[in-house]
């Protein structure tokens, strides 16, 4: 390939067409990064407002609430209809491979933008940051948001680690947001060092990955696992083993899973409930896609996809018209509408160095008992089992720990924190069986494990997001954050007790709260895939296991949540205390009222999220 068609190539992945100007259209890598490109926009625009001084005469708030705004709105009405019509997207690689642009990613990228917007109403009300700092505090915001946004869409070793850090550095530097303050200062120290660590660690997993395989696009090394996995020495199983570990460390890390979750109580005690917040779901949820998408990327032979332009290319081709238009844009996960008209021969080679242009089970020489054939290939079946146990392995200790550390604890926000791990533990386990399901040829119940995982990520983000709110809002009314100093507060505030009580009680996953969607979809999958593994020569009675300890962990959440509700309803208010300053009707009151809907009502009509849920994880296994 000579120099003009590299260029040409370059030009075509990232406006989607050859020709002159300025324009992007839909397909391209630029189209579909537009979200993270407007969160880039606001902070530039707020880095103006901060070198120019103009924070005297605008408030940072609304520029970042602006541009969280209009984020959001691109990611789920900008590119081919987005969630608003799941159909229309189809599997893409962007920006040469990096990153890729699919359901999934579309679904994770539209909570965080979420996310962000209820983030920024949250963090005026509650005052951190004042109108001095709130350039600097929410460029980091945006700054680490988008890493997240790009882990959830990463397809490359490299670029996982580069989204790690973009997410990670700003968090170090929100930590210490609470300038004077000894714990604050500690608590930045302590995440900077270990995140640095773990971060060292990763690297050098990745480094000894792309020794053995040659490659460190996803795609590229599952496919050099599936072809040569028989072939491999002792020693360099040995290593990609150890390789794998070790990138599992800093995904632990993120997830503050066990036993990488010594960082994670200290932090949450010095750093502001506005910090905590926003670590405890967006790093999650973030966190959390891309442990799927490395599951995936070692273990799961993925449909091809898209390239950027190719629609594009084919409208102009044909000439279409509007009927034609609507038929390619319903193009399924293999980017392909029919075998007339694709401008690709069946085996031409992809950047990343696997065939494309090839359509339906017919092309891949499967029956229709498997959707995607290479879903079982033998070749990848010890990476699967391997990922599987060790991730149940994590899952199963983050939760007990978690859930047994909680009881001791006297501070709010510390014992939210062990909330936090455990909950990440809860999470975790819908990977085992998506991979398992994935290994003996059940693409949709695999779909329905990632399916649940995604429910679970949307329930959780108004849970912890409401739980830290009302955390914030008392500090700045009683000057505590201690538990102890909640006793008696049903008879100063009732409505927001009463919705501090259903979060609580939506966080153990009790029914007919939201939160016990999310248990129920992600134990629901285990069992699935469980009992179809039962019949097979080598059923995993690991997910019988972390079914049965994942239910008694529930259990045991049970107890210190109620500690928190019984303090504030039952215990007697302490004498001489002096009116709270915060009562219902409020701005802070209407917020926390309005977060706490979802997790109270969601479980009325949840069918159109279990619909987009399900939507997101469509054609990832298939």
């Amino acid at each position: 390939m000579n120099l003009h068609e590299l260029v040409s190539n370059l030009v075509i992945d990232t406006k989607g067409s050859a020709d002159g100007g300025m324009s992007f259209t839909a397909d391209s890598s630029v189209g579909a990064f537009m979200p993270e490109l407007v969160l880039c926009l606001t902070i530039l625009l707020m880095l103006f407002v901060r070198v120019f001084n103009f924070g005297r005469f605008i408030d940072a708030f609304y520029i970042a609430f602006l541009g969280a705004g209009i984020s959001f709105f691109v990611s789920i009405l900008g590119t081919d209809g987005a969630l608003t019509d799941p159909s229309t997207v189809s599997r893409m690689e962007i920006f040469t491979g990096m990153l890729v642009y699919d359901k999934f990613s579309v679904f994770i990228r539209a909570i965080l933008l979420l996310f962000l917007v209820l983030f920024t109403v949250f963090t005026k009300l509650s005052g951190i940051p004042d109108k001095e700092d709130g350039p600097d505090i929410y460029s980091l915001v945006f700054g680490s948001t988008i890493g997240l946004c790009l882990m959830a869409s990463s397809n490359h070793l490299l670029m996982i680690f580069m989204a790690v850090e973009m997410a990670s550095v700003p968090s170090y530097v929100m930590a210490g947001m609470l300038k004077g303050r000894r714990e604050a200062s500690e608590a930045a120290l302590k995440y900077a060092v270990y995140g640095a660590g773990a971060a060292g660690v990763m690297l050098y997993g990745i480094s000894l990955v792309a020794g053995i395989l040659g490659t460190v696009h996803l795609p590229t090394m599952t496919a050099q696992l599936a072809a040569n996995a028989a072939t491999f020495s002792g020693g360099e199983s040995m290593v990609l083993g150890l390789g794998g570990l070790m990138i599992m460390v800093g995904l632990a890390f993120k997830l503050s899973a066990f036993p990488f979750h010594f960082w994670c109580p200290d932090v949450f005690e010095g750093a502001s409930a506005e910090v905590n917040a926003f670590l405890s779901v967006a790093s999650k949820a973030a966190a959390l896609a891309l442990l799927v998408r490395v599951a995936i990327g070692f273990g799961v032979e993925v449909p091809e996809g898209v390239k950027p332009g190719e629609r594009t290319a084919m409208l102009a081709q044909a000439n279409v018209g509007e009927s034609d238009k609507e038929l390619l844009a319903t193009t399924g996960a293999n980017g392909v509408a029919g075998d007339e008209g694709h401008p690709h021969e069946a085996g031409e080679e992809h950047a990343g160095g696997h065939p494309h242009g090839l359509d339906g089970d017919a092309a891949h020489g499967h029956d229709d008992d498997h959707a995607h054939g290479s879903v079982g290939s033998a070749g990848l079946s010890n990476v699967r089992w391997f990922a599987a146990k060790l991730i149940a392995l994590l899952a199963i200790l983050s939760c007990t720990f978690g859930n047994l550390a909680a009881y001791g604890q006297t501070n709010v926000k510390r014992l939210l924190a062990y909330s936090t791990i455990a909950h990440a533990g809860y999470m975790m386990m819908a990977v085992p069986p998506m991979l398992i399901a994935a290994d003996l040829g059940f693409p949709n119940m695999a779909e329905n494990a990632l399916g649940s995982l995604s429910v679970y990520i949307s329930i959780y983000m108004f849970m912890n997001l409401g739980a830290f709110a009302i955390i914030a809002f008392l500090r700045n009314a009683m000057r505590t954050e201690e538990i102890a100093d909640y006793a008696g507060l049903i008879r100063r505030c009732p409505c927001i007790v009463v919705c501090f009580t259903l979060i609580m009680f939506s966080l153990i996953g009790m029914p007919p709260l939201a939160g016990f969607i999310g248990k129920f979809a992600i134990f629901a999958s285990i069992a699935e895939v469980y009992g179809s593994s039962a019949g097979t020569d080598n059923p995993a009675t690991f997910l019988l296991i972390m079914l049965v300890l994942g239910g008694a962990n529930t259990a045991l959440s049970l107890f210190y949540y109620l500690r928190i509700v019984k303090v504030m309803t039952i215990d007697p208010e302490p004498e001489g205390r002096e009116s709270v300053g915060f009562n219902d009707v409020s701005w802070q009151g209407a917020f926390v009222i309005a977060i706490t809907l979802p997790t109270a009502f969601l479980i009325v009509s949840w069918g159109w999220l279990h619909d987009w849920a399900m939507a997101a994880a469509e054609h990832l296994f298939s």
